[in-house]
């Protein structure tokens, strides 16, 4: 009763007014490279470089502040990885180089956009039988990769598994400036004859998602764990999940895997709506355990060739996510950039300030240092910031800074409406000041995305020209009252 009186309660505050954008909120998209459906949809790299460019400034414009790019395909990567071949969307030929790290450049374009780039990881299938990723991964580890119909996956119940995508993933944490690991896939394949009980089998994957999670862990504390668990994660009391859910049916306890500390945040597939939907979202919260959920939303259902939704049908999923403080995440890119019915410009709107991803304050909660001073240099058209570097020991977990301004004094840090620039790298900013007179704050943020107390700058007013003929006429109206 309880879960049924929230989702009500909720849908009558979306109902009557839209949410108020907030500072902290996971806005995602999933960036998917299998066949380059989303991207790439050339083998040019120059054209590559250039269509990436194009979507990243399409994202940052909505507002998105995190882009999941799959990374590891179907046993085959778009990185040199030491232990799989080359994925064919980016050469066109599986196993051939495109000349360039197509991660590295998602990871550099993304954070000078402000944005998280974590790395997609699909970790069970690995594809058609006879395709290469899956040949080359078969005569490493026979024993290991089973056929079911004409594809292969790993099987869970093989400890090589767990073994070899903990290595996997350490080699990405290593190697890349990630911000996350995510893992999609990591639950048994809905066409898998399941010969041990329910429990018995999500240990095995649970397993294997603690092994990740140690290796991940071990190398960049800050990295987030984040799994797409199935959108329903259990039947309900008055809502059934209809034999899809994510603890029964496949054997992923995703819940507990927020509650033990194996991930830190959820992104279930709720491509559903109506009651598929909003009774599910409420449980997702209620076994949040302080972590962050982030359901992927459906926008490929908008598309005609698809399920032809309304609009409607996502703005209101959004609205309601927002209500709720969880975020939301878009499958895939496409149809977002391609503004499927209108969803890339209501999301603009929906999304009219920055936001922040919330901090991990599970792992720590330690606010960094704040900057020690903050100066301001006034021109003609634009003011140029500077401020004092925050000291921190690692070159791997360095510090992000956050710019605010405002034309009141002191600058609220808590309104994201004054945001101006988020998890800059570097000490400085050039602001256009449309010839106003703003007030400045700069914070710093850690890896845990911990923000410190801002440090403010009062400006003082520009130089003002005089005008002694209005001086003069103002003199000579009040002369003659």
């Amino acid at each position: 009763m309880k879960t049924i009186i929230s989702f009500f309660l909720l849908l009558s505050l979306v109902l009557s007014a839209q949410a108020q954008s907030p500072k902290h909120e996971v806005r995602a998209v999933w960036l998917t490279t299998i066949g380059g459906i989303d991207w790439p949809h050339s083998y040019s790299q120059t054209q590559q470089r250039q269509e990436l460019i194009r979507i990243l400034d399409q994202l940052q414009q909505a507002n998105i502040n995190m882009v999941l790019v799959q990374a590891r395909v179907r046993a085959t990567t778009i990185f040199p990885s030491d232990m799989e071949p080359w994925d064919g969307c980016l050469s066109g030929k599986p196993g051939t180089s495109p000349g360039y790290d197509a991660l590295q450049l998602c990871i550099d374009e993304c954070h000078k956009r402000g944005m998280e780039c974590h790395a997609w990881i699909v970790t069970i299938p690995v594809g058609k039988w006879n395709t290469y990723g899956c040949k080359q991964l078969r005569q490493k580890m026979p024993n290991v990769i089973v056929k079911i119909g004409e594809e292969g996956y790993m099987n869970p119940e093989k400890s090589e598994t767990g073994d070899y995508l903990a290595k996997f993933c350490r080699e990405v944490t290593r190697r890349y400036d990630v911000d996350g690991i995510h893992l999609d896939y990591i639950r048994y394949p809905e066409t898998w004859k399941l010969k041990v009980t329910r429990q018995q089998g999500r240990q095995y994957i649970t397993d294997i998602v603690r092994k990740i999670n140690r290796a991940v862990k071990s190398e960049k504390p800050w990295v987030k764990m984040s799994c797409s668990p199935i959108g329903k994660y259990d039947d309900l009391s008055r809502f059934k999940s209809n034999g899809w859910n994510a603890n029964t049916t496949v054997c992923q306890d995703a819940q507990a895997w927020l509650r033990d500390g194996l991930m830190d945040a959820l992104f279930p597939m709720m491509y559903f709506q109506g009651n598929n939907f909003y009774p599910f979202a409420v449980n997702w919260k209620e076994f949040s355990y302080g972590r962050i959920i982030a359901p992927g939303l459906a926008v490929y259902m908008l598309h005609p060739r698809e399920r032809d939704w309304a609009q409607d049908v996502i703005t209101r999923e959004m609205s309601v996510l927002r209500e709720m403080h969880l975020g939301h995440t878009f499958f895939r890119s496409k149809f977002l950039t391609d503004n499927t019915k209108g969803i890339y410009s209501f999301t603009k709107e929906f999304n009219a300030t920055p936001a922040l991803v919330p901090p991990m304050t599970w792992l720590n909660r330690r606010a960094p240092l704040q900057p020690r001073t903050l100066q301001v240099q006034r021109g003609m058209t634009t003011d140029r910031l500077s401020w004092s570097g925050v000291n921190n020991n690692s070159k791997d977990e360095y510090i992000l800074y956050n710019v605010y301004a405002s034309e009141e004094y002191p600058v609220d840090d808590q309104n994201p409406a004054n945001m101006i620039a988020i998890r800059l790298r570097g000490n400085s900013v050039v602001v256009p000041h449309g010839g106003r007179n703003l007030h400045y704050a700069v914070t710093a943020i850690d890896r845990y995305g911990n923000e410190s107390i801002p440090t403010e700058n009062k400006s003082l007013k520009p130089h003002r020209q005089i005008d002694f003929r209005q001086l003069i006429m103002g003199k000579s109206r009040r002369k003659y009252k």
